[in-house]
């Protein structure tokens, strides 16, 4: 009882504490708009122009070698390709986290689920994708979807932070010169993350062609939407709302697709008795999870620091330390709230409360003192504890806990915009007006905390029933899940003909 007592009053004073105790910090006060860049030549009102439409202007030849503005560019190309490469990486830490925390006798569809995603997203967002979430939709402001250059990224570059169409701009950040293709493997590596939430909630039972489909249509009808609304300079932009990450955009989509496809398909064999008890299916290999764990938590410093999009030192670093802060508050707060439920300190739960963290940080990241971020993760780290034993109770069976941490925690995340953004990191425009109103808990109303519930909302009207309306038609056409046998045996042997390890003694069925 002691034990408990002591868990208890640590958790409390870690939120409490947090909430009560917010000294003011230089290094929070990290103003964005204000990073000094070296004086760039004089530039002809050709060049100038050039700039302003998203290409790169030519550099006058110098003695000396490349320009100031030669050098900008380079910077912020490589900075944007690496951050984008580190997100890639990330697909490895969804693999090793979704195969670890379920049964050895479906690791290799699970691992190959991963893998193929990625390929498939691909190629989805170069055909369509883009074109849908980054083309300018005819009229004078960006509205519901993209309609020129639909195909092949073949259109003019209305891509975030180019021209005025964009609303999110930051004064001193200016991506314009970075080059197209680097722009658009940016933000491809953000769809294929969408589209690998959903993979962790429907394993153990899904048809592997299904999914593929799913995750096509994902990429090319779904993902990029609400992409338009929110990055592509659509009305959710045009009305101030901010997702500086992706909590929304990238976490939250995919969570309310996952959602779906799970009470679509329904619980697996053997997690619920006839008389409705939850029965645990603990997952095979825990080292793999808390590797993936590892990788994942790694990435996100492309995930969120990338998304400054251009090298700019103060915001770059600001934004690193609140995302690590929420992540280990999160992880502390889910490990004791998990040991005073549970009575153990579960290993599962400590690993999703280190990514509901960082799910929770991704949209407020640039926004928020890093007193904030500690709230922010403290309270993400309970609330995806409560949020599993939740869906296990009303029968929502998620084998990882995606809809947990990207879904509740996507959602969260995004209202904590309108919570604690401060007024010394809101991004201002041309004319100096911050374009982001100060949250309700840091000296602001109540304003830009009804523009982040209105995308939640918008973001939740349009995912839910497009998802589930694919996911019934690939059901009465295609098939949507395994047989029982087939589920019972394991998906590995009938959907693949291999296994993840061979000569070894496979687990009871059902286990």
């Amino acid at each position: 009882m002691w034990r408990k007592w002591a868990l208890a009053s640590l958790l409390g004073m870690m939120v409490l504490g947090s909430v009560t105790v917010n000294p003011v910090f230089a290094q929070d006060k990290v103003e964005a708009v204000e990073t000094p860049t070296a004086a760039a030549p004089e530039k002809k009102p050709e060049e100038a122009m050039a700039m302003d439409k998203g290409t790169e202007a030519p550099s006058a030849p110098t003695a000396t070698g490349p320009s100031n503005a030669d050098l900008k560019i380079a910077m912020d190309t490589l900075w944007v390709l690496v951050t984008a490469m580190l997100v890639f990486f990330m697909n490895l830490g969804f693999a090793a986290v979704e195969s670890g925390m379920c049964r050895a006798k479906n690791c290799v569809n699970i691992l190959s689920k991963n893998f193929i995603v990625f390929a498939v997203s691909s190629i989805a967002f170069w055909i369509v994708g883009w074109g849908i979430m980054f083309g300018n939709d005819g009229g004078e402001k960006q509205g519901w979807v993209g309609t020129t250059g639909l195909w092949f990224v073949s259109g003019e570059d209305n891509s975030p932070l180019t021209g005025d169409a964009y609303k999110g701009d930051y004064s001193a950040i200016n991506w314009t010169g970075v080059p197209l293709s680097a722009k658009f493997f940016f933000q491809l590596v953000f769809t294929g993350t969408a589209a690998t939430i959903v993979s962790g909630a429907v394993a153990e039972r899904i048809k592997y062609h299904t999914f593929i489909v799913f995750s096509f249509i994902m990429g090319t009808v779904i993902y990029p939407v609400v992409g338009h609304w929110v990055w592509g300079g659509g009305w959710l932009a045009d009305r101030g709302f901010f997702d500086f990450a992706g909590s929304t955009q990238v976490h939250s989509i995919g969570g309310w697709a996952a959602l779906t496809g799970v009470l679509v398909l329904g619980p697996r064999i053997g997690k619920y008795t006839a008389e409705g008890k939850v029965q645990a299916i603990p997952g095979h290999n825990m080292s793999l999870a808390t590797i993936g764990c590892f990788v994942l938590w790694f990435g996100w410093f492309g995930f969120n620091p990338g998304s400054t999009m251009a090298v700019d030192p103060g915001l770059i670093s600001h934004v690193a330390v609140t995302t690590n802060t929420a992540a280990a508050f999160a992880t502390i707060t889910a490990t004791i709230t998990a040991w005073l439920i549970l009575g153990k300190p579960d290993l599962g739960m400590t690993l999703n409360g280190c990514l509901a963290g960082l799910v929770a940080i991704t949209a407020p990241c640039a926004f928020v003192t890093v007193w904030s971020s500690v709230i922010i993760g403290s309270i993400a780290g309970v609330v995806v504890v409560l949020a599993v034993m939740t869906f296990d109770r009303i029968k929502v069976d998620d084998p990882v806990g995606a809809t947990s941490v990207h879904l509740v925690n996507g959602v969260f995340g995004t209202i904590c915009i309108g919570l604690f953004a401060d007024a010394s990191l809101c991004p201002k425009g041309p004319d100096g007006v911050a374009l982001l109103k100060t949250g309700l808990f840091t000296g602001g109303n109540a304003d830009q905390l009804m523009i982040q519930l209105t995308g939640v909302v918008a973001t939740a009207a349009y995912v839910l029933p497009v998802s589930f309306i694919v996911w019934i038609i690939l059901k009465y056409t295609m098939g949507l899940r395994v047989s029982r046998e087939e589920e019972i045996e394991g998906l590995d042997h009938h959907e693949h003909g291999n296994e993840a390890y061979p000569g070894f003694v496979m687990q009871a069925p059902g286990h």
